[in-house]
Protein backbone atom coordinates (compact mmCIF):
# COMPACT_ATOMS: atom_id res chain seq x y z
CA UNK A 1 0.00 0.00 0.00
CA UNK A 2 1.62 2.69 -1.26
CA UNK A 3 -1.40 5.46 -2.11
CA UNK A 4 -1.39 7.47 1.06
CA UNK A 5 -4.28 10.21 0.78
CA UNK A 6 -4.94 12.74 3.84
CA UNK A 7 -7.47 13.11 5.40
CA UNK A 8 -10.05 15.88 3.47
CA UNK A 9 -10.48 17.51 6.90
CA UNK A 10 -6.57 18.81 6.89
CA UNK A 11 -6.63 22.65 6.57
CA UNK A 12 -3.71 24.82 5.96
CA UNK A 13 -3.40 25.12 9.98
CA UNK A 14 -3.44 21.91 11.18
CA UNK A 15 -1.90 19.92 7.98
CA UNK A 16 0.06 18.03 10.15
CA UNK A 17 -2.41 16.43 12.60
CA UNK A 18 -4.23 14.40 10.74
CA UNK A 19 -4.01 10.90 9.26
CA UNK A 20 -3.80 9.61 6.14
CA UNK A 21 -5.32 6.11 4.57
CA UNK A 22 -4.06 4.05 1.48
CA UNK A 23 -6.35 1.36 -0.09
CA UNK A 24 -5.98 -2.05 -1.94
CA UNK A 25 -8.72 -4.34 -2.98
CA UNK A 26 -8.54 -6.13 -0.05
CA UNK A 27 -7.12 -3.88 2.67
CA UNK A 28 -7.23 -0.62 4.00
CA UNK A 29 -4.60 1.17 6.43
CA UNK A 30 -4.26 3.59 8.25
CA UNK A 31 -1.09 5.81 10.19
CA UNK A 32 -0.54 9.14 11.63
CA UNK A 33 0.42 11.66 9.24
CA UNK A 34 2.84 13.10 11.85
CA UNK A 35 5.09 9.71 12.45
CA UNK A 36 4.50 8.07 9.02
CA UNK A 37 6.99 5.29 9.34
CA UNK A 38 5.53 3.79 12.37
CA UNK A 39 2.70 1.31 12.77
CA UNK A 40 -0.21 1.36 10.56
CA UNK A 41 -3.44 0.18 11.89
CA UNK A 42 -4.94 -2.42 8.85
CA UNK A 43 -8.14 -3.51 8.41
CA UNK A 44 -9.98 -5.84 5.98
CA UNK A 45 -11.63 -3.47 3.74
CA UNK A 46 -15.35 -4.97 5.10
CA UNK A 47 -14.40 -4.03 8.28
CA UNK A 48 -13.35 -0.42 8.12
CA UNK A 49 -17.02 1.29 7.08
CA UNK A 50 -18.11 -0.36 10.54
CA UNK A 51 -15.10 1.04 12.19
CA UNK A 52 -16.06 4.41 10.76
CA UNK A 53 -19.41 4.33 11.65
CA UNK A 54 -18.77 3.05 15.36
CA UNK A 55 -16.42 6.04 15.81
CA UNK A 56 -19.24 8.70 14.84
CA UNK A 57 -21.69 7.20 16.76
CA UNK A 58 -23.00 8.65 20.43
CA UNK A 59 -21.70 4.99 22.28
CA UNK A 60 -18.43 4.19 20.17
CA UNK A 61 -16.15 1.81 22.24
CA UNK A 62 -13.87 -0.66 21.34
CA UNK A 63 -16.59 -3.34 22.77
CA UNK A 64 -19.04 -2.32 20.82
CA UNK A 65 -17.07 -2.58 17.45
CA UNK A 66 -16.16 -5.80 18.70
CA UNK A 67 -19.88 -6.62 18.56
CA UNK A 68 -20.01 -4.63 14.52
CA UNK A 69 -17.48 -7.63 13.76
CA UNK A 70 -19.72 -10.24 14.99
Amino acid sequence: MNNWRKSSYSGPDDGNDCVEIANSPTHIAVRDTKTPARATLTFPAGAFTPFIEALKSDHSTVTDFAKLRG
